[in-house]
């Protein structure tokens, strides 16, 4: 804001158009050190570029450096008007808040539906955009990468999108942003940057495809591009959503139950025991010497890890239908199930406490008495599909991972897709990097093909019976695929260096069978795929809307 004039010469940045807040003392002085050293370059530059001495020195007086908490103070006390808002927020997890952090972070958002789940950062875009709307401003942030991921998407960007008309300018797809410290911390960010008002946008196409200024191409009817960065990529797109990716703004919210009439998704059974309940193999092999008669309620026990890896068998005991008489007798049972009384006794949950009475029980057991699609909770990043498969009923899965009871071949061939595969990218959590899925955010909310014609129909009647009966086939091929190759681990099947011919070709057909039941071309790239499923989640999301009324 404003100039200085030396000695007649007109030098349009200085120091005190900057203006910062830092909470720590000693990093106050340390940003306006090196504003002075910055200046003092600058102005030393400016020197030898006019061929004449410039009086800057001594320093002049600079407050433009703010101690105190971001979050408390009032960004525009420091100056009129700001022209860019940058920053590198403190990287808090949701989770990890302390209660002081929690009220800041409620006070700047406001109490709303599931405002516990956001960041520490995403109180800085919240209040940047309050400060910015109807503004020219632009900002920019360094930021967690969960932010754009999972469920903090809708409480977080909605209310900035609707309630401030925010606009992502360009944005930086999730990179690792390594510590320098002996302990080579790391953490997964993104850049984002977004303005709320009137743009002066000098990145624009002209109808003809060439790149001009904006005062060069007046009247014109243009296109704005954005810039989104991954890697040493950069894509150039229209729009950016609050996921990243070029598609329309929408904002997929937890639900609990599907957009689409499919079978329903829930997560594996949880012991909640002290890991009493669960048994190795050489703990089953001896309780069943003891108790023979036990044998069909000790039962295979399977999570994500074992069902990639199998690099570990686990059984479990599942008691909920077995007389007491049976396992009354049984020593081992008895001193396990106290543990597992003790255990929930000294909870500090009440549910969980409530359940020490019937220490021969699950937690939770929603599995029911029908085979079921499993599907990992976390998977690799390196993967390009999530391995999934079906499981006997007689297999009981672990709760870290979700379960689809009465999934059929057509269900099995969609979800193994390059489309679903595609969606749970843009939509799922990570942790750190790898793919985090959930039945509330991706399976629910999952646009099957041709569902936003009829939402109320199951959807293997969505589509035409010969792509429904081609899906079918696509799918059985990939299990025959599988099966041939009896000695390797899932891990071993699906990862891009190991995957055998066989597998990847019959993925591949099944790939193309999926994207002809959605009308799709086998040409369109993933962002173009993602744009299109986001299109059809927004129908589905009306259709539902309107259903309820």
């Amino acid at each position: 804001q404003g100039t200085l004039d030396f000695d007649g010469d007109t030098v349009k940045v200085s120091i005190r158009q900057f203006h910062g807040i830092e909470c720590n003392d000693f990093a106050c002085r340390v940003a306006q050190t090196a504003l002075w050293i910055a200046e003092n370059q600058m102005l030393r530059e400016t020197e030898s570029l006019l061929h004449r001495n410039l009086d800057f020195l001594p320093l002049k007086t600079y407050d433009g450096i703010v101690e105190g908490n971001a979050l408390r103070i009032d960004w525009a006390t420091l100056a009129p008007h700001f022209d860019f808002i940058i920053g590198n927020p403190p990287f808090v997890g949701a989770s990890m808040m302390t209660p002081d952090q929690k009220s800041e972070a409620v006070a700047i958002f406001g109490k709303g539906r599931r405002v516990n789940s956001i960041d520490y950062v995403g109180a800085w875009f919240h209040k940047a955009a309050e400060l910015m709307r109807g503004t020219a401003t632009r900002a920019a942030f360094v930021a967690t990468n969960s932010i754009t991921q999972g469920e903090q998407v809708a409480p977080l960007w909605k209310p900035l999108v609707e309630r401030f008309g925010l606009s992502i300018d360009f944005a930086h797809r999730t990179f690792r942003w390594d510590s320098e410290s002996n302990s080579k911390a790391h953490v997964h960010c993104v850049i984002v940057g977004f303005s709320c008002g009137e743009k002066n946008h000098t990145d624009l196409l002209t109808p003809n495809g060439v790149r001009e200024d904006v005062s060069r191409v007046s009247g014109e009817q243009i296109r704005v591009l954005k810039p989104i960065f991954e890697g040493d990529r950069v894509q150039r797109v229209p729009h950016v959503n609050a996921y990243l990716v070029s598609a329309p703004d929408a904002f997929v919210e937890s639900r609990g139950t599907p957009l689409c009439d499919v079978p329903p998704m829930t997560y594996g059974n949880k012991p909640s025991d002290d890991g009493n309940l669960l048994l190795s193999e050489p703990e089953r092999d001896a309780i069943l010497r003891e108790t023979p008669a036990l044998a069909p309620f000790v039962r295979r026990y399977v999570g994500a890890r074992d069902f990639i890896a199998n690099d570990e068998i686990r059984y479990c005991l599942w008691l909920k239908d077995a007389s007491p008489a049976l396992y009354h007798g049984s020593r081992e049972v008895m001193r396990r199930l106290a543990a597992v009384r003790e255990f929930r006794l000294a909870s500090s949950a009440a549910p969980t406490r409530a359940l020490a009475d019937q220490p021969w029980r699950f937690f939770s057991a929603p599995q029911t008495e029908e085979n079921y699609l499993l599907v990992p909770e976390v998977s690799s990043e390196r993967r390009r599909y999530v391995p999934v498969g079906f499981m006997d009923a007689r297999i009981i899965a672990a709760n870290t991972v979700s379960i689809v009871p009465g999934a059929t071949l057509y269900h099995f061939g969609v979800v193994t897709s390059n489309v679903h595969n595609a969606w749970m990218r843009t939509v799922a959590g990570r942790l750190e990097m790898r793919y985090r899925y959930s039945g509330a955010i991706v399976y629910n909310n999952f646009p099957w093909p041709g569902a936003e014609k009829d939402p109320a129909r199951p959807v293997h009647l969505c589509v035409p019976a010969p792509l429904r009966e081609r899906i079918e086939q696509t799918a059985q091929a990939i299990l025959d695929a599988r099966a041939a190759h009896p000695a390797a681990t899932l891990a071993d099947l699906y990862d891009e260096l190991t995957m055998p011919p066989d597998l990847r070709e019959a993925h591949q057909e099944n790939d193309r069978a999926v994207m002809a039941a959605y009308g799709f071309s086998t040409k369109m790239s993933e962002s173009e795929c993602v744009a299109g499923l986001f299109k059809r989640y927004q129908t589905l999301v009306a259709a539902a809307k309107g259903a309820k009324k």
